[in-house]
């Protein structure tokens, strides 16, 4: 009797095996491990944030409009809470995405309108924040491109036959992954003109330098 049930145990060991039920084990947890990384570096960034802000706000002269842009986007961004089951809703991904990509946006504009402020770029903690910020944007490609690499693998494995069938019997459905064209998109910095003050007038020009 013994033989037997350890002979069925062998036999159903080998058919969860070879149906992609191990496939999909280790590639959630990668996913998981991916997702836990990616908003690991969207906090970074939200907590440089602040910093950033306060030192912008000591140039008097700065474009608010580009100042509101940031806190309004960080705010968005961070009252959406990132729990691990937010990647198996499509819906609260891409609202997700979008805010994280419009902080993208805004910090990016602020970074390029900053370039006329000679003063704030002079400035050290500025300077260092600034190298912060674009280091930790780098992280976040990286992450971000393990985890499309890591939902793209289970994705396969969940819509292939045979394995789709172990999906549908355990629950396993695809995941939600990042656009990347649409947030390139959002990320694109303005073209920033600045217009001289008229001839007579005693004001200064829009960011206009002396």
């Amino acid at each position: 009797m013994r033989r037997i049930i350890a002979g069925l145990l062998i036999c159903v060991s080998l058919a969860v095996s070879g149906c992609g039920y191990n496939t999909l084990q280790s590639s959630d947890e990668q996913i998981q491990a991916s997702w836990a990384e990616v908003l690991n570096q969207y906090q970074r960034r939200a907590d440089l944030i602040p910093n950033l802000v306060s030192v912008v706000k000591g140039e008097s002269s700065f474009e608010q409009n580009t100042l509101i842009d940031v806190v309004e986007a960080r705010a968005k961004a961070t009252s959406i809470q990132a729990t691990p089951e937010l990647i198996n809703n499509p819906q609260a991904f891409e609202k997700f995405q979008a805010a994280q990509g419009q902080l993208t946006g805004a910090l990016s504009r602020l970074l390029v309108v900053s370039e006329n402020y000679p003063n704030l770029r002079a400035n050290q903690a500025f300077r260092d924040l600034q190298a912060q910020l674009e280091g930790t944007e780098n992280r976040i490609t990286v992450a971000r491109d393990r985890y499309i690499k890591a939902v793209r693998d289970y994705n396969v494995t969940v819509r292939t036959f045979p394995s789709n069938l172990t999906a549908m019997a355990f629950g396993y459905k695809a995941k939600a992954s990042f656009s990347v064209e649409n947030e390139k998109a959002l990320a694109l910095p303005p073209s920033v003109t600045f217009t001289p003050p008229a001839t007579g007038s005693g004001g200064a020009g829009n960011g206009s330098e002396k």
